[in-house]
């Protein structure tokens, strides 16, 4: 707003612009590969709690995530709270392709999902409903297990980049 009137051109990198300081955590959503029995995963920042009674969360995917339909086809799917030392773990999984589990260190979830070494905490989840909105699809998860894991600051994402909590 420059003279009190509101902004109404609404282009992508504009919104990106607005919306990046808001500042968000990082999780990592792992699963093991129906197909390949291998594990996978890809990094989020749209994710938040949704009810206590009954347990949901929720994230958003991308459309053209070409690691959702993998993990989506899973049982079920481990959210990794990620810690600030953690930045490559979310950049390994927040590209496409390649072995993205190489070099991470990993646990099974109760269900047999990828709990990752250094992880704040992690919630494992299967998938209720998926819901399409623009690009993306709103995933409602019912929370199955979860548990502490690791002591640390969290991961943030601000304005485009990684940081951390100061206080």
């Amino acid at each position: 707003m420059t003279d009190g009137a509101a902004v109404t051109d609404i282009d992508s990198a504009r919104f990106r612009s607005v919306l990046g300081r808001f500042a968000t955590g990082v999780v990592a959503i792992t699963g093991i590969d129906a197909g390949s029995g291998r594990p996978t995963g890809l990094a989020a920042n749209s994710f938040t709690s949704v009810s206590l009674d009954p347990p949901l969360v929720a994230f958003c995917v991308a459309h053209t995530s070409s690691t959702w339909p993998l993990l989506r086809a899973a049982d079920r799917l481990c959210i990794n709270i990620l810690s600030e030392p953690q930045i490559e773990v979310c950049k390994r999984l927040a590209v496409k392709g390649g072995d993205k589990f190489a070099d991470i260190t990993w646990t099974g979830s109760p269900g047999g999902s990828p709990v990752i070494e250094g992880a704040l905490a992690w919630i494992e989840v299967s998938v209720e409903q998926e819901h399409v909105a623009g690009d993306h699809v709103i995933v409602v998860a019912r929370v199955r297990a979860l548990d502490k894991h690791h002591e640390g600051e969290p991961l943030l994402f601000y304005r485009g980049g990684y940081g951390r909590f100061a206080g």
